[in-house]
């Protein structure tokens, strides 16, 4: 498992769903540079229980994000048929019809591998033949990438444990505030509250008075 914190994140050029609809042959993180954040976010596997969950969660706060210059991206191990069918079910039945954000389709498994969050590894057996140790698919990663391309949070969950979407929005609020104003941001920090500048003393004149 890598820690891409701090380090540019990995490029990538691959099919994707965008729109709810569409399939694009060469969807690349790339458009974004130098214009928007972006939160990228793993799951493990289309027509699942928990992976809906998270991307319609992520759908209902999307303008959320958007006010703030960001943009979601999905990706699992399925296929772009495969995330376009899953589209077209309705939420009611399990489906993720309504989500507009783009999708990647991760086929080869690169992308995931290359991001540190492809669960399980290649081998071989006795026999010389190829194996793997668990299911090639995707946990739950997030990452959050700034304007010009670097990944300055991450967080990966095991394949049973859903995340917190309102916890991403934080996250990418305080790297804004932290850009903005040059403050940095403490434990449980949210939009509004105090922050800390970068210096001993206002550190110490922080502490003081909570």
């Amino acid at each position: 498992m890598s820690v891409l914190v701090g380090k540019k994140a990995p490029e990538f050029v691959t099919k994707a769903v965008v729109n709810g609809e569409e399939i694009v042959d060469n969807f690349s993180l790339q458009q974004y540079r130098g214009e928007k954040y972006v939160i990228f976010f793993f799951y493990p596997k289309d027509f699942t229980f928990v992976c809906p969950t998270e991307l319609h969660a992520f759908q209902a706060k999307l303008n959320d994000f958007k006010s703030r210059d960001c943009e979601i991206v999905a990706c699992s191990t399925d296929t772009e048929q495969s995330h376009w069918g899953w589209l077209q079910v309705s939420k009611d039945h399990g489906g993720i019809q309504g989500i507009t954000y783009p999708i990647v389709a991760d086929t080869n498994k690169t992308v995931a591998m290359n991001y540190g969050v492809l669960n399980g590894e290649y081998g071989y057996n006795e026999s010389d033949e190829m194996v793997a140790t668990e299911q090639m698919i995707a946990y739950r990663g997030l990452f959050l990438i700034d304007k010009e391309g670097v990944v300055r949070h991450q967080i990966v969950n095991d394949l049973p444990l859903g995340r917190n979407v309102d916890e991403a929005l934080r996250y990418l609020d305080a790297l804004r505030h932290f850009e903005q104003h040059g403050e940095v941001c403490p434990a449980n920090w949210s939009e509004g509250q105090d922050a800390m500048k970068e210096t001993h003393d206002g550190v110490a004149e922080y502490l003081a008075n909570h």
